[in-house]
């Protein structure tokens, strides 16, 4: 694959040549997808570098995500294993902007998104800072400490809060999903 990125509508006209793979937690992925893609959630892809591998030498995978983030971050982890992979511009947000249906299974897990999650947490810490903070003027600094980690989720393009969200049990892939996952890559095209 020559570019880095594929624009949806670039990707939807090659998607019957792509291994799509999404890279949100399990409970994103879910709550609606690209159909066919194979859902390897970021913090996990370290396991999958040996079936990645093989799947590119197949052909051409490209990394998806909500926004384009952390399929970014999958790309450059695959890179250093010399993995060739591209990132869907805007991720599945731009795919259901530009009218490209998204899977939503009959059976799936009403879990938010992670940015949503991060939002509600993120809220919610402020607001308890601040009432608390009535009583307790301290308290006022785990506000402060949230919007401190908030201006620099913006700046650098990494999120503590969704790292630390990511690894509870709602968003975490069940063993046998990951390995089944895993199992129908490394099958694909043979």
């Amino acid at each position: 694959m020559t570019a880095t990125s594929l624009a949806p509508d670039q990707a939807h006209a090659r998607l019957h040549e792509l291994t799509v793979i999404d890279v949100r937690t399990p409970g994103e992925y879910a709550s609606g997808h690209i159909a066919g893609a194979h859902n390897i959630p970021v913090d996990r892809l370290d396991a999958a570098v040996p079936v990645l591998k093989s799947a590119a030498e197949r052909g051409d995978l490209v990394m998806v995500c909500a926004s384009g983030a952390r399929s970014a971050q999958a790309c450059a982890t695959l890179t250093a294993h010399g993995i060739p992979a591209a990132t869907l511009t805007g991720g599945t947000t731009a795919w259901s902007r530009h009218g490209h249906d998204l899977h939503r299974p009959a059976d799936a897990r009403g879990v938010w998104p992670m940015d949503r999650q991060v939002r509600f947490v993120a809220g919610s810490l402020v607001l308890v800072g601040l009432a608390v903070g009535q009583r307790r003027s301290a308290a006022r600094w785990l506000s402060v400490g949230v919007a401190g980690g908030l201006v620099y989720s913006a700046a650098s393009g990494s999120c503590a809060m969704a790292r630390v969200l990511a690894k509870l049990p709602l968003n975490q892939p069940r063993a046998r999903d990951l390995d089944a996952t895993l199992a129908a890559l490394a099958t694909m095209g043979q």
